[in-house]
């Protein structure tokens, strides 16, 4: 890499490593390696490699990763154009396994974009449960939709909101919750030299006070008994196991589980050795952190989640990630139109619809063709956005106030 690396940044690899710093430095002389994820909602693993146009070598920690040989350009394949695969920095590829997604389970990216992870979770839902993909920024979550688009992912519903008004829209409502945490990119200076240039000595601390909010969002969007996976890719042991051990320390009902990964992941510093840290000197990737914080189970405060499993889980199904239930003309409450980005502060999501019979004629002739040419109801919620009908994972009661991207 042509960036000098700052001095401070050095100086604290050097007293975190110790006697590894130099094999540490030389990974940026090295080139950064690439990888591809299959996409199993579209073709099995055997089959990519049947058919792939280039080598591909497996990820040690995630069976439908793949290193690709220097050289290849899988992004310029018709194949990436068609969702069969996502284009994944390896380390980046980790977090995810550790999350042990079951079918049917509800599962939150709470830092999604670009949604490399949001797929990969959706491949292990494979339709089933529900899937929620959130970033805070506007931007970002135009790739995050066109990402689960061309993935083929139905189960899922693009965010674009802060994760405490997630959380208090859905409290103690979801299984599994991803933290890809927004953090100072340590671990992409060899691959993004722009991060060089972006980091500053106080990029640590103002990451890991974001990190920390973020942590008491998704705690309380957990049900008890769930569990999250918080990760990084940064060194700096403050936006790491610091920012993990303060949120242990004021919530006595999670545990920090071991990572696993042995031979692959190194274990946590700072008295957080279940953590897994990954370096690039020991393995094929870039520098990640990942740490597994499992809920107890005991009861949630009243309120927190009860109510809400018993308005939002009716209507979610564990095949298919929704409810199913008949489409009919002229009435259901739930027919409502589909999200668009919220009307400012506190409004609803809910695009511009038909007035009165426009919609109801919109809704009896879907339900309509779902009767005479297919013989069968898709399972979801219908909406009506504009001129276009959408069936939704959720109601739209369930998202109402929330900046809806895609559902």
């Amino acid at each position: 890499m042509a960036a000098q690396l700052p001095g401070t940044f050095t100086e604290r690899m050097k007293e975190l490593l110790g006697t590894e710093y130099e094999q540490f430095a030389e990974t940026y002389k090295e080139t950064p390696y690439a990888g591809i994820r299959v996409n199993t909602l579209k073709i099995t693993v055997q089959e990519l490699l049947e058919r792939s146009p280039f080598g591909l070598e497996p990820i040690p920690w995630c069976p439908t990763g793949f290193y690709t040989e220097e050289g290849a350009r899988p992004g310029k394949h018709p194949y990436y154009h068609a969702g069969l695969y996502y284009i994944q920095e390896p380390s980046a590829m980790a977090p995810v396994e550790l999350l042990d997604i079951q079918p049917g389970d509800r599962v939150l990216d709470l830092c999604a974009a670009p949604g490399g992870k949001s797929t990969q979770i959706a491949a292990k839902l494979q339709g089933t449960g529900l899937l929620i993909s959130n970033d805070l920024h506007p931007d970002r979550t135009k790739a995050l939709a066109k990402n689960l688009e061309l993935y083929g992912v139905r189960n899922g519903i693009v965010l674009n909101e802060s994760p405490e008004r997630i959380a208090a829209a859905f409290p103690g409502f979801f299984d599994r919750i991803l933290i890809d945490a927004p953090c100072s990119g340590e671990g992409m200076f060899r691959k993004d030299e722009d991060m060089v240039k972006q980091w500053e000595p106080g990029t640590p601390r103002k990451y890991a006070d974001m990190q920390r909010e973020i942590l008491l969002a998704a705690a309380d969007a957990l049900k008890p008994g769930g569990t999250i996976v918080y990760s990084t890719c940064t060194f700096a042991p403050e936006e790491n196991e610091g920012s993990i051990l303060e949120f242990l320390a004021g919530h006595p009902q999670f545990t920090a589980v071991p990572a696993g990964g042995a031979g692959w992941f190194a274990p946590g510093l700072d008295g957080l050795p279940e953590a897994a840290r990954l370096w690039p000197h020991k393995v094929k990737g870039e520098g990640h952190f990942m740490a597994v914080l499992r809920h107890d189970g005991s009861a949630a405060a009243p309120g927190s989640a009860g109510d809400a499993d018993t308005a939002l889980l009716a209507s979610v199904r564990s095949k298919g990630g929704s409810a199913a239930r008949p489409v009919k003309a002229g009435g259901g409450k739930d027919r409502e139109a589909k999200g668009g980005r919220g009307q400012g502060k506190g409004g609803s999501a809910r695009g511009q619809r038909p007035q009165g019979s426009g919609e109801e004629a919109a809704l009896a002739a879907f339900a309509g063709f779902c009767r005479e040419q297919l013989g069968w109801q898709p399972a979801g919620f219908p909406v009506l956005f504009g001129e276009h009908l959408y069936v939704s994972p959720l109601p739209s009661s369930a998202l109402d106030g929330l900046k809806t991207i895609r559902r």
